[in-house]
């Protein structure tokens, strides 16, 4: 059976439900898998929403490893190397498991090198290849400076250099025609600057688009890991994406299959 490992903060809400909609899926058949472990960097008492997220894993009766990344920041052992020694403890406590594939799900520590070269690992960016990098606010904002037409979401490869990994799967979608038009006609006239500085993350383009991408995130994961447990994408060994043929991947497109998933979403 195709063995995931799954890395998360367990930080909030969605934390828990995308572990649930991954969980059922599996159970479904859709994802020919299980989950062989999860992993968190933080320990039960440090937060309640990791507590939380602890209780579900516990409930789903799946194996759990926590390691606080705090506490051993603040202990002795810290220094300017520290998350390279945490990421070996790290790799130490997992010692036993062999998934085929891992998952940072909502997990609030940058991989280092050694555990990028042990695990195959998969993270999801909120932009399409080529898109803007950071986090989800920066990318939305640079969007909306650039006059963006189309935007998306995709999984990629994690390596050292942040968001910038080899494309695993992707699906785009317009920001531009209805129902954008008339959010940008608001803001055609004002400096991007000052709409951020005036409105933030209330303007309303910035958060329709976050409502599109958001919508397709779960949607994605899911359609990916069950592209990697059917073999139809794979890994190898020099952290290349191939097809079931072994035929080079610069990036599986399921923009299609995504905004079929979202249409039925929308019309339940």
């Amino acid at each position: 059976m195709y063995q995931l490992g799954w890395f998360s903060t367990g930080r909030d809400r969605a934390a828990r439900d995308l572990l649930t909609a991954v969980h059922s899926k599996i159970a479904l058949g859709e994802i020919e898998a299980e989950i062989a472990f999860v992993f968190s960097n933080r320990e039960p008492g440090e937060a309640e929403e990791s507590d939380l997220f602890f209780k579900l894993v516990k409930d789903l009766r799946l194996p759990l490893i926590c390691f606080s990344s705090h506490r051993f920041k603040q202990g002795e052992t810290a220094s300017p190397r520290w998350r390279l020694a945490y990421d070996r403890q790290v790799m130490k406590r997992l010692h036993g498991f062999h998934p085929d594939l891992c998952v940072l799900a909502g997990y609030m520590l940058i991989v280092g090198e050694e555990m990028c070269r042990r695990y195959d690992m998969l993270n999801l960016h909120p932009a399409a290849p080529g898109g803007p990098a950071g986090s989800w606010q920066k990318v939305i904002w640079q969007l909306i400076e650039s006059r963006a037409q189309r935007t998306g979401v995709m999984m990629h490869l994690v390596t050292p250099e942040l968001d910038k990994g080899p494309v695993a799967t992707y699906c785009t979608f317009p920001i531009t025609g209805e129902p954008f038009d008339k959010h940008w006609k608001e803001i055609e006239a004002t400096p991007v600057a000052e709409v951020k500085k005036q409105q933030g993350e209330n303007n309303r383009l910035f958060r329709l688009i976050r409502e599109h991408g958001l919508a397709r995130e779960f949607p994605l994961i899911i359609s990916t890991l069950k592209a990697f447990s059917q073999g139809k994408i794979r890994i190898t060994r020099d952290k290349r994406m191939v097809d079931a043929t072994a035929k080079p991947l610069s990036g599986y497109d399921l923009s299609q299959d995504i905004d079929e998933l979202v249409l039925r979403q929308v019309n339940r």
